[in-house]
């Protein structure tokens, strides 16, 4: 396995995650890394998927940990591997919530998680994505959902609330407590997933217009709506066991965990999405053959100001100069 064609995947350890390292593994081509913060859960997914061992690495990597961020970043670099791609794949989804979980650097833990831990990730990697020459040219990509767009149908829906980052109000107070939202308002915890997941769109642009020029390809991605993931594992029982059906029999969004996989290795490693600063999406519309295309977004996830802003913001939250 070729050192300098490492691909490391967030959350790996299940879901889509899993099954876009086993499709990256099981092409022989790549050295996966699996970046997850249950080294033990991970190595029991691997083999119960049957990985090649000698084409997976499992690291340890707790987003909500921003020292567990640096100290990933340090121990790659440590291992000599070069960064092909790197995926930021993990989330969290805590929709029962009636008071905010605190993550160790004392933010909000959905919010810390999904964009905070990925946010530092992508900046302290970003040197290591310059030095590389594969793909033909190095990726980033960030996942993201169809709750947190309004322009895809799936987004329309404003249960339990709209994503709406207002003026940033939250992140410009610091966002420790009693702050847990990032417009500085009332605990919603839905929205505050919805609201991280929109931060991944506007750090994916900003990422795009400040480093486009540098050969590194910037984008987003929704492979359809993966109702069988455990990110629902918080909701509802009832919930886990009627959203697959609908969205198999009433929406026809559906996709498996494994096709939502081969969709993420595709647009890092094929040359059609070689495209910077876009969100490919196979969306609510599918068809039994339906490819991507690239989706609009938001009006807030268009807004350049806002996306320098939150990055300014970020960037002092997660201790960057």
């Amino acid at each position: 396995m070729e050192q300098d064609r490492s691909i490391v995947i967030t959350g790996a350890s299940s879901g889509v995650g899993l099954q876009a390292a086993k499709a990256l593994a099981q092409r022989g081509t790549w050295d996966v890394v699996m970046a997850c913060r249950d080294l033990a859960k991970a190595q029991k997914a691997a083999l119960e998927v049957g990985m090649p061992k000698d084409n997976y690495t499992i690291m340890l990597l707790d987003l909500a940990n921003l020292e567990s961020v640096r100290q990933f970043v340090q121990n790659f670099r440590s291992s000599g591997k070069k960064l092909a791609a790197l995926v930021c794949n993990a989330a969290i989804y805590l929709p029962l919530l009636k008071e905010p979980l605190r993550s160790v650097d004392g933010y909000e833990l959905s919010v810390a998680t999904n964009h905070l831990g990925h946010f530092l990730l992508c900046n302290l990697m970003l040197e290591d994505l310059k030095k590389s020459a594969t793909l033909p040219a190095p990726r980033l990509i960030i996942l993201g959902t169809v709750t947190a767009n309004p322009k895809e149908l799936g987004g329309k829906i404003p249960i339990p609330a709209p994503p709406d980052l207002g003026a940033l109000q939250g992140f410009e107070a610091g966002f420790k407590a009693p702050i847990a939202m990032i417009d500085g308002k009332k605990f919603k915890s839905g929205k505050a997933y919805k609201d991280s997941k929109l931060c991944n769109v506007l750090t994916m642009r900003e990422l795009h217009r400040r480093y486009g020029d540098t050969g590194i390809i910037f984008s987003c991605l929704y492979p359809g709506c993966v109702a069988t993931t455990g990110l629902f594992r918080h909701h509802y029982p009832l919930f886990q066991k009627l959203f697959p059906l609908f969205q198999k029999n009433i929406t026809g969004g559906y996709v498996s965990q494994e096709l939502a996989g081969e969709r993420v290795v595709d647009v890092v490693t094929e040359p059609e999405y070689n495209q910077s600063g876009v969100y490919w999406s196979w969306g609510n519309r599918q068809q039994k053959d339906r490819q991507s295309f690239v989706q609009e977004v938001s009006n807030e996830a268009s807004d350049d100001d806002k996306a320098k802003r939150l990055w300014e913001l970020s960037a002092k939250l997660v201790g960057l100069a």
